[in-house]
């Protein structure tokens, strides 16, 4: 399931966990949102397979605006309720998307991408912003990726130091 450590593992869940130590070694002693941030879509793009963007979108004057992210250019500027990223903000929650043709406004970034996961980063009830990982495979995601990748998330929040304007 990876593409660098040539790991073979028998479930998602065995990969998942993989991914999730590797992520808080690179951050659990780095405090730098914009290092940590970086070095977290690195990772996903480096060990996660059938991907072809990952990135996150920072929450910033009402909008959401491309950050830190591994693959082709991208939107720069995304409105909130709008596409799957201003979704999941719109609706404070995670937009597992199996075809991306069947979401009503999506916005096509890459032509590429035929599947989408979009986790909303949200601290004392803020938005920060969005990890956004997109497929060229239909139903890429599925449940069990939706639970990781919200762990993954939950790792950012837990050891990466915001600055106040994204609090």
């Amino acid at each position: 399931m990876n593409k660098i450590d040539k790991i073979n593992f028998n479930t998602k869940d065995q990969f998942y966990n993989y991914l999730n130590m590797k992520l808080t070694g690179l951050i659990c002693e780095e405090k730098d949102w914009l290092a940590n941030l970086s070095n977290a879509s690195a990772l996903m793009w480096l060990l996660m397979d059938e991907i072809n963007w990952v990135g996150f979108y920072l929450y910033k004057n009402d909008e959401l605006v491309l950050g830190p992210f591994q693959g082709k250019p991208a939107c720069t500027h995304i409105e909130i309720g709008k596409g799957v990223c201003g979704t999941a903000v719109e609706k404070r929650e995670t937009q597992l998307v199996k075809d991306v043709h069947d979401f009503p406004g999506h916005i096509a970034c890459d032509i590429q991408s035929n599947s989408e996961i979009v986790v909303p980063i949200i601290i004392d009830n803020k938005i920060i912003g969005v990890l956004d990982i997109d497929s060229p495979i239909v139903e890429r995601f599925d449940e069990v990726d939706k639970k990781h990748i919200e762990k993954f998330v939950n790792l950012l929040i837990k050891y990466i130091e915001f600055p106040e304007r994204f609090i």
